[in-house]
């Protein structure tokens, strides 16, 4: 599978690296060269600097050929327009938009989007393992 993912920091190159590693074609772009130093040293994708939302840098990661499309910068403004052009300009299959904001997520999920959002994600998690009967209570600790 062909995949262009829009940003490189800490989860974008951490699934970059894994998706590279399971043999897909990974296209990373990203605004700041530095970044792509988080990517593993055995890395066999390509790397693309620019601003996911500009056509012309879209178009150097080859983004008309591709079956994915990730946003995940740390931008929520940036990663939405980036998903929009991906799905609406360049017909790619499967567009996938991170979202910070879980209301802004909501929004755009009624819109069609596919949205993750890992704020409300993290929080659901956390919730559950607070409130999960096999969590310890303070008392049982002691």
């Amino acid at each position: 599978m062909k995949i262009v993912i829009l940003g490189n920091g800490r989860f974008g190159s951490y699934l970059a690296n894994r998706l590279d590693q399971a043999g897909h074609n990974v296209i990373v772009i990203d605004r700041t060269i530095d970044n792509f130093n988080r990517l593993s040293s055995g890395f066999r994708g390509k790397t693309v600097i620019g601003n996911g939302v500009d056509e012309d840098t879209l178009k150097r990661a080859n983004i008309e050929n591709a079956d994915a499309f990730i946003a995940v910068t740390n931008g929520d403004n940036r990663n939405i327009m980036a998903a929009q052009l991906a799905k609406e300009v360049f017909h790619v299959k499967q567009v996938i938009c991170g979202i910070r904001d879980p209301a802004r997520g909501e929004l755009y999920k009624n819109l069609g989007m596919e949205i993750i959002s890992s704020t409300a994600f993290t929080s659901q998690r956390l919730y559950d393992a607070l409130l999960s009967p096999t969590t310890p209570t303070s008392k049982e600790t002691k």
